[in-house]
């Protein structure tokens, strides 16, 4: 079938009959088109996260040396003489200092911009999105404020290259989240098949499943980048690609039986 990728996009937004056609085409393009998906979807992510980040640096060095307290990360632990947690709100981006251990990750998804210390782990969140590296993966069995202040200093000239690889490294994962997810639900085509009463193998529904997440992709796409959470996100995204793909395989046409 000769038609662009994104005239594809286009149409699978809304016509079940036009994916349900996409089932004879090759496998390189459909998988190209999952690849468009996953670049979509990530635009939100990539954006909040990396436009966070520069913030974070910029913004962060002044508040380490004249108002954190002092502190160390020692045996993947943060320690400090500090009683109760300390937030700092300077100009867009908010930092959180918990030794205690009263504020978890899970906490910060709401939050605007942060960069939080936490306990245990470094915690950034933009944008509904929270990331989180844990201090024993940061290679050193003990890191103090000094040494902290050092390194930021030195990020600014490293942000070139750190921010490429990250965003790389968040577009493949979300590539394969995207293919793991059109497998699933391509093995859950297998019974809609059945029920639709239409002869179909596995790799056409793979093709068809990978068009009929378009619509919930591009919704939570506009979500995200409006730093909206949806409630029963997954739920909701498997149910209209689900729908969609329904919808597709009732469009195909079966030979008549002599």
């Amino acid at each position: 079938m000769n038609i662009n990728l994104f005239k594809q996009f286009f149409k699978s937004l809304y016509s079940p009959k036009d994916i349900a056609n996409f089932r004879v085409q090759g496998i390189g393009k459909t998988i190209l088109y999952v690849f468009l998906l996953s670049l979509l979807s990530v635009i939100p992510t990539l954006y909040y996260t990396n436009s966070t980040l520069t913030q974070a640096v910029n913004g962060i060095e002044e508040i380490v040396k004249q108002e954190l307290p002092d502190f160390q990360i020692k045996n993947g632990n943060l320690v400090s003489s500090e009683n109760n947690p300390v937030t700092i709100t300077k100009e867009s981006i908010t930092i959180i200092f918990d030794s205690t251990g009263s504020i978890q990750k899970e906490n910060l998804s709401k939050t605007g911009a942060t960069l939080a210390l936490l306990q245990q782990e470094m915690v950034l969140s933009s944008g509904g999105e929270v990331n989180s590296v844990s201090y024993s993966m940061m290679g050193s069995d003990t890191i103090t404020k000094g040494e902290l202040e050092s390194f930021i200093e030195e990020s600014d000239s490293l942000m070139a290259i750190f921010i490429p690889i990250l965003s790389i490294a968040m577009y493949l994962f979300a590539t394969g989240i995207k293919l793991i997810e059109i497998s699933v639900l391509a093995l859950i085509g297998l019974l809609l098949k059945n029920i639709a009463k239409k002869t179909l193998s596995y790799r056409e529904l793979w093709r068809m499943t990978t068009y009929s997440i378009t619509l919930p992709t591009v919704f939570f796409t506009i979500m995200s980048l409006v730093q909206t959470t949806v409630p029963f996100g997954s739920l909701i995204n498997w149910f209209v690609s689900l729908t969609v793909l329904l919808l597709a395989i009732q469009e195909i046409d079966q030979p008549e039986k002599n």
